[in-house]
């Protein structure tokens, strides 16, 4: 059994993100069509795979602890930001790792099945307004399985977003975000980065 008292603290988690480029600053339009002066591009962590390794095995220790894991199948992930946090912290888990894909801007379970009664773990890198943990949770509940958790790297939602199940992060952080007509960035004419999700 591992030892669980000595958990990933959030300023090394920052630390983390920071030194491998994944805590951005400056001028983002996020995903959910906000504006925002920090952005998390976890795909930059996730390119060193001792640091996916070691937050993804922090964010499984949360999740031991708090004893949601004792029955779990599968973790399923939406493509592209989440499959490397589900395939990791699947891997610590010692279940299989799925994902969802995105056609048509939805997502679609396409190359995998979900089991009746299938007790799955939904994985992302980072939410905001969540619509993409959503849309799995969706997808699992559609083909008859069930959600025993959301973990998460980082949750940017400031505790807003609240998906029904038992939630954990690695990080919760909520940069500032504003609505493009209201964004004191653009006002001051910082070019505007769209730096992928």
């Amino acid at each position: 059994m591992k030892d669980l008292t000595n958990m990933m603290k959030p300023e090394e988690v920052v630390e983390i993100l920071k030194n491998t480029d994944a805590l951005l600053e400056g001028h983002f339009e996020l995903r959910s069509g906000l504006h925002s002066d920090r952005f998390f591009q976890c795909a930059n962590l996730l390119s060193y795979p001792i640091y996916a390794q070691q937050c993804c095995e922090a964010l499984v220790e949360k999740m031991t602890i708090a004893g949601v894991l004792g029955a779990v199948d599968t973790v399923i992930a939406p493509a592209l930001g989440g499959i490397v946090v589900g395939h990791e912290v699947a891997r610590e888990i010692g279940v299989k790792s799925i994902f969802a894909e995105k056609q048509d801007d939805k997502l679609y379970l396409r190359r995998f099945k979900i089991n009746p009664g299938e007790k799955i773990v939904v994985a992302e890198d980072v939410v905001t307004r969540g619509g993409r943990v959503q849309e799995t949770i969706d997808i699992v509940k559609n083909a008859g399985g069930e959600v025993v958790a959301v973990a998460l790297l980082v949750n940017r939602s400031g505790g807003k977003v609240d998906f029904g199940y038992p939630t954990f992060s690695l990080l919760e952080m909520e940069p500032i975000t504003w609505a493009p007509d209201e964004c004191p960035l653009c006002k001051q004419k910082l070019p505007l980065v769209h730096p992928g999700s």
